[in-house]
């Protein structure tokens, strides 16, 4: 928590008005006590009359006047603070989150990390409110009535400087007890946020499989484990209230013995052990908002920690490191391994090849290949294990992430589209695209007709994810997204995969065309769509089993001709020559 109380320094008068409010509003609080306890002894008993009792009445009314306005101010400076930390706390996690690789955010999840951002930002954020309002006032009020106690009667303050003891062994026993409890809990949240996530992502493939009562189960039984936690740790800080009010009652009950002595003994007046009572239930009140709050705080330092961790993380892609050995061709791969964290096994094991400048490379083989993780190390997605990726004799890591994917254009294997207009999502290639330019992208992509079915052309709004349109259509506009750029290298992971064989050669053929002529990575599982490259690249369990034309692996790769006579009719490819 210590690390986060940074983003506190821009309201630091905040931070320091809202407790010093508080304090005087606690200040008039304790005159409360012994302003009755003159109405009592000098109002009632005393003699003083209608008078006094109307005089001391306002000045009880005027207290309450001036410690509502210092309660209302705390609250103003405690909300702006702990408000103003949350949004500095959630915009440093959301670019930490942003600057994290590929393989940290496969690592952590994106359930966790959608939890942290909203979960665990809110308790923390209510943690602090409440620490600004009520940790120093809290305190403050307890001694105060204890010290009040012992300048009124020191036997008395005796009994509450016993009853306080044992409340702080009570309060700070349940916090210490309960701060890894409520760690488990935000833990089984996760997985319930992960379960949620994952059965709305996947409620097409659910329905499609009959799979609604697996995953119902599946969902409750995330949802009873944490309930069980919830109810687990709820129980024991409930605990705190209700020892709470039974230790503040028999303290009442001896102060009240030891106040009834005292006055026969003529050593206390009625308004004083009146004036004592009240401080006693003060102290009540005061340490069930206390229990509150550390309840509230012991929520926040666990889920503080899980936020810690995150903002520690250290992105692992190496960026500045490895110059690179040289190389005379454009793109080169020098014996290019890749391991995904622990797994046992590589994802890529000692890939060399080399891309001249306008080639057209094709990547096939089966799942799990290494395809995907083939073109991903070009953009620097991920970094290599082993071996090095060089584009124009400069290995990846030392070109700077941001200049490097400026060369890149890329439609990863999933098209996504977000929430907007087609311009806008468009435009994410080039920011200050005009329409000639993204209607010229839209034309190589082969998804003008996609724009002009819509009443709104470029205009048309896209719903979040966009839903709105089929996943041909999303495809067609991812790649034109990728285009807008007019990127070196382009690289097409899988992007044709909802295209009928038409559309996808429509599409091969407008990339040759392009006057800018771009290095092409296409990813495919059809032979078709790479056929025409000028190299392509056959891979097995992470393995380059092949590298040649389209003719040259038909003769000599089985696997490659394995998968090419799987697609097409061997006949009627040998009759076409």
């Amino acid at each position: 928590m210590k690390k986060l109380l940074r983003y506190l320094k821009k309201y630091k008068l905040q931070s320091v008005l809202a407790p010093l409010f508080k304090l005087l509003e606690a200040c008039f609080e304790l005159f409360v006590p012994i302003i009755v306890a003159a109405i009592i002894d000098n109002g009632i008993k005393g003699g003083g009359g209608t008078s006094y009792i109307i005089y001391s009445a306002l000045i009880l009314v005027a207290l309450g006047v001036v410690g509502l306005i210092s309660a209302v101010s705390a609250q103003y400076f405690a909300a702006k603070a702990a408000v103003g930390f949350s949004k500095g706390l959630r915009h440093d996690l959301f670019k930490k989150m942003q600057s994290l690789s590929y393989a940290d955010i496969d690592g952590l999840g994106t359930g966790k990390m959608i939890t942290r951002m909203t979960s665990d930002v809110n308790q923390i954020q209510s943690g602090v409110n409440l620490v600004l309002r009520l940790f120093m006032r809290s305190p403050f009020i307890v001694f105060g009535a204890m010290i009040m106690a012992f300048v009124i009667n020191p036997p008395s303050g005796i009994i509450f400087a016993i009853t306080i003891a044992i409340l702080c062994v009570i309060v700070f026993g349940i916090m210490l007890i309960s701060i890894p409890l409520y760690r488990k809990v935000q833990g089984n949240l996760d997985r319930v946020t992960v379960a949620t996530r994952e059965t709305l992502t996947g409620a097409r493939v659910l329905r499609a499989f009959c799979k609604e009562e697996d995953e119902i189960a599946n969902y409750d039984k995330q949802n009873t484990e944490l309930t069980k936690s919830q109810l687990f740790v709820g129980r024991i800080s409930a605990l705190m209230n209700p020892l709470t009010y039974a230790i503040i009652n028999v303290g009442i009950i001896a102060l009240l013995h030891t106040g009834a002595l005292q006055i026969n003994a003529g050593n206390l007046s009625q308004g004083q052990v009146v004036a004592l009572y009240n401080y006693m239930t003060q102290i009540l009140v005061e340490l069930i908002k206390l229990a509150n709050l550390i309840i509230t705080v012991t929520k926040s330092f666990a889920c503080a920690g899980r936020i810690t961790q995150v903002l520690d993380m250290h992105p692992s892609l190496i960026s500045g490191g490895g110059e690179g050995t040289g190389s005379n061709h454009f793109i080169e791969f020098k014996n290019v391994s890749v391991n995904y964290g622990n797994a046992g096994e590589n994802a890529l094991t000692d890939i060399s090849f080399t891309v001249e400048k306008g080639q057209t490379i094709g990547i096939i083989g089966g799942t799990g290949a290494g395809k995907t993780t083939l073109v991903n190390t070009v953009p620097h997605f991920y970094d290599v294990s082993q071996g090095e990726v060089l584009i124009n004799g400069c290995n990846v890591n030392s070109i700077g992430d941001e200049k490097l994917r400026d060369m890149c254009g890329v439609v990863p294997q999933r098209a996504v589209l977000f929430k907007g207009t087609i311009r806008e999502n468009l435009q994410w290639g080039k920011a200050d695209a005009t329409d000639g330019e993204i209607e010229n992208a839209l034309e190589t992509a082969q998804a003008a007709d996609v724009v002009k079915g819509k009443g709104k052309g470029l205009d048309e709004l896209v719903e979040q994810g966009g839903k709105n349109f089929s996943g041909g259509q999303r495809q067609r506009l991812t790649i034109a997204r990728a285009l807008v750029k007019k990127s070196n290298i382009l690289i097409l992971d899988d992007s044709a995969s909802a295209l009928d064989y038409a559309t996808d050669a429509k599409l091969r053929q407008s990339l040759k065309k392009l006057d800018y002529s771009p290095t092409v990575f296409i990813v495919s599982q059809r032979t078709s769509s790479i056929k025409h490259a000028d190299k392509i690249i056959v891979l097995d369990a992470g393995k380059m089993v092949g590298c040649g034309t389209h003719d040259e692996l038909i003769k000599t790769c089985d696997i490659y001709r394995e998968i090419h006579f799987s697609q097409v009719d061997e006949k009627k490819e040998a009759a076409n020559g």
